[in-house]
């Protein structure tokens, strides 16, 4: 089944598989290898890619779901310079060990980050509970989140 969307800006066309996943796609196809295979399940957010601009993980979406979408992945965002203040909040507030999940929490924090009502600590939070950290650096990550969204009232 043969769909095209857009990847970065870039036109693809797969001919693939309807039901491949998008993370396959992407690391398998494309060499774009930021979002990463985790759990697979959609519950840890390493593969974490904006759909038509809303975070969504790779892993759960299939190819048949692509036609005339637009994908947005990390190495896009790393190069906006719009993702600087998350990157660098991430980096100074020490949420940065062995690196996996922070693909994932700059998508997520960065999506959260450029809205214009910024979400409260404690929203910020709640939406990023989908992003797991297999080192555990939660100091880190909470630290930026501080950092980056008001606390409410």
């Amino acid at each position: 089944m043969p769909v095209t969307f857009h990847v970065n800006g870039e036109p693809v066309r797969h001919d693939g598989l309807a039901d491949r996943r998008l993370l396959a796609i992407l690391r398998e196809d494309l060499a774009l290898t930021g979002a990463k295979p985790g759990c697979e399940i959609g519950r840890c957010g390493a593969c974490m890619v904006w759909l038509d601009g809303e975070p969504v993980n790779a892993c759960l979406v299939m190819a048949w779901q692509l036609d005339g979408r637009r994908v947005t992945t990390i190495e896009s965002v790393a190069a906006d310079p719009g993702s600087a203040p998350v990157r660098d909040t991430l980096a100074a507030c020490g949420a940065v060990q062995c690196g996996y999940c922070n693909a994932g929490l700059v998508m997520a924090m960065t999506w959260l980050h450029a809205h214009p009502t910024l979400p409260d600590r404690a929203e910020a939070a709640a939406s990023l509970c989908g992003n797991v950290c297999r080192c555990t650096g939660y100091g880190g990550v909470s630290r930026a989140i501080e950092t980056l969204f008001p606390a409410s009232g």
